[in-house]
């Protein structure tokens, strides 16, 4: 197994962790033991699996299409299940109230949809 490889292993690895705590927690909050010493760890361990699964896809997409490099790496079945995943996951936890609510053009929009059609200025 090359290194390669391995990172990608460690990428998967990180994802069950994420996955584990995050349903974990879940089970926790339905049975109303969300304010636990158990639950607030699982939420640490979450975020810091969150945060290492990007940073990680991060330095992975780098490595894939580093611009000045002749070579080409292969993308396997498992690299594009994970940048498939990395995508999902950057669209949902994406602040949209950013780009939605602060947007004039979106304002606008929402005038002419629900205002009848006219626009103010």
């Amino acid at each position: 197994m090359n290194s390669y490889d391995l990172f990608i292993a460690f990428i998967f690895l990180i994802k069950i962790i994420f996955v584990i705590c995050a349903i974990w927690h879940a089970i926790l909050v339905e049975r109303n033991k969300a304010n636990t010493k158990l639950a607030k760890k699982l939420v640490y361990w979450k975020e810091r699996c969150e945060f290492i699964f990007i940073v990680s896809m991060s330095i992975l997409c780098i490595y894939l299409f580093f611009p000045l490099w002749t070579k080409t790496v292969p993308i396997n079945h498992e690299t594009r299940v994970l940048l498939f995943i990395f995508g999902i996951i950057i669209l949902i936890t994406s602040d949209w109230s950013l780009f939605f609510k602060q947007s004039k053009w979106f304002s606008t929009l929402q005038t002419i949809v629900g205002g009848g059609g006219h626009v103010k200025k």
